[in-house]
């Protein structure tokens, strides 16, 4: 089975009741329990507004995060390329992997919230163009070029980075695409990997195929490729001991978010149950069966995808939330990674093999009595004794 991947991905998603301050402490938790229990990567976001997606410096609370982890790897998911220029996107994710002994990530997209763009005076239109310009210039900032450049909104002369990447192969890197083709676009010109969050919308997997097509047709243009083991799909996950109790800890939750941020403050007004979103699978609610299944279906629905991302959410409280964690890799991860297969494969061949074993035992202990100068005892039951 090849191995596949899981990660978490922090927007983060906060009540504005809650203490920032320690809203933020539990992030940093989140992220070195991920590492703990083997998780391979966390993203972490950048936001300016709302009040809710509050880090406004991924690469800031990464660096503190790279203090508190061993192995797992950690990328903003995503830096908003257009409000930066593209020399300090490269000098910040080039630190990072020295801070964090290479592993570091790098996820880039235009920018999801217009009351971000708004405040800088960044009109909309011209996100997705300026972060295709400053992808391009990272890219090769990235590869040790020296580049020069100038658009409407920023100019290289001669620039290079006075260091690069901590590992010779360099810095993963992924695009966000959500409902309109351009990351795939951005994927496929320059061969890097895919963050699909629109793998957590209703129907948002029916058409991932026809998307990943979309990468694979560019790449094919530009002379690259494109790997489905870098392609990441990214929606919410609770795990409880069944299905019934993992809907009754978080339903509450998911609706106070719904009422309080994603309707008013986002304007999404959609009606959907969390029952239509698990039909869906759309999010991942049940007991560890469930949501192995689930991810067996989206892996034939999308025709195959490299890694899991669970998008961290407040729905359950705190205990039932690390619950959920710890199930998910103790018994979801381990399936999907073939750790439990040479255990099974030993248990059933003693299975298998245990008539055989009886008169072996009975050797033994026979044999245990009379090396002792005794009579082995009528009656004795051989099955008690190893």
């Amino acid at each position: 089975m090849r191995r596949m991947k899981f990660g978490v991905f922090i927007a983060p998603f906060h009540s504005t009741k809650d203490s920032p301050t320690l809203s933020m402490r539990r992030d940093l938790e989140l992220i070195q329990n991920c590492d703990y229990l083997g998780f391979d990567e966390a993203w972490l976001g950048e936001h300016h507004s709302t009040g809710v997606e509050r880090i406004a410096d991924p690469f800031m609370v990464l660096a503190i995060a790279a203090q508190t982890t061993q192995r797992i790897l950690l990328g903003p998911g995503v830096s908003s390329l257009p409000y930066h220029h593209p020399l300090m996107v490269a000098d910040r994710v080039v630190l990072l992997d020295h801070l964090s002994r290479g592993r570091a990530m790098l996820g880039v997209g235009p920018g999801a919230l217009v009351s971000d763009a708004d405040m800088m005076g960044i009109e909309p239109a011209t996100q997705r163009p300026r972060m295709l310009e400053a992808l391009d210039a990272i890219l090769k900032l990235l590869n040790g070029e020296v580049v020069s450049a100038k658009t409407d909104w920023f100019e290289l002369r001669e620039a290079q980075l006075a260091l690069l990447a901590y590992n010779e192969a360099g810095i993963p890197t992924a695009v966000a695409s959500t409902t309109s083709p351009s990351g795939m676009v951005a994927a496929g010109q320059h061969g890097l990997g895919v963050l699909s969050l629109s793998a957590g919308f209703i129907g948002g997997k029916k058409n991932m195929q026809e998307q990943w097509a979309i990468a694979e047709k560019t790449a094919a243009e530009f002379g690259t490729s494109v790997n489905r083991d870098s392609w990441r799909m990214v929606l919410r996950a609770h795990v409880a001991d069944d299905r019934e109790q993992a809907i009754a800890q978080i339903k509450e939750g998911r609706l106070t978010e719904r009422r309080e941020y994603f309707k008013p403050v986002l304007g999404l007004d959609n009606d959907y149950s969390i029952e239509d979103e698990i039909e869906d699978d759309s999010v991942l609610v049940g007991g560890p069966d469930d949501i192995i299944a689930a991810i067996e279906r989206m892996q034939e629905t999308t025709g195959g995808f490299g890694t899991l991302l669970i998008m961290a959410h407040d729905w359950a409280n705190a205990s039932n939330t690390r619950n959920s964690y710890e199930l998910f890799a103790r018994y979801v991860i381990p399936h999907f990674q073939g750790a439990l297969d040479a255990p099974r494969r030993s248990a059933a061949t003693v299975t298998e093999k245990r008539p055989s074993y009886t008169p072996l035992t009975q050797a033994a202990l026979s044999r245990a009595f009379t090396d002792a100068g005794r009579d082995v005892p009528e009656g004795l039951n051989l099955n008690s004794f190893r």
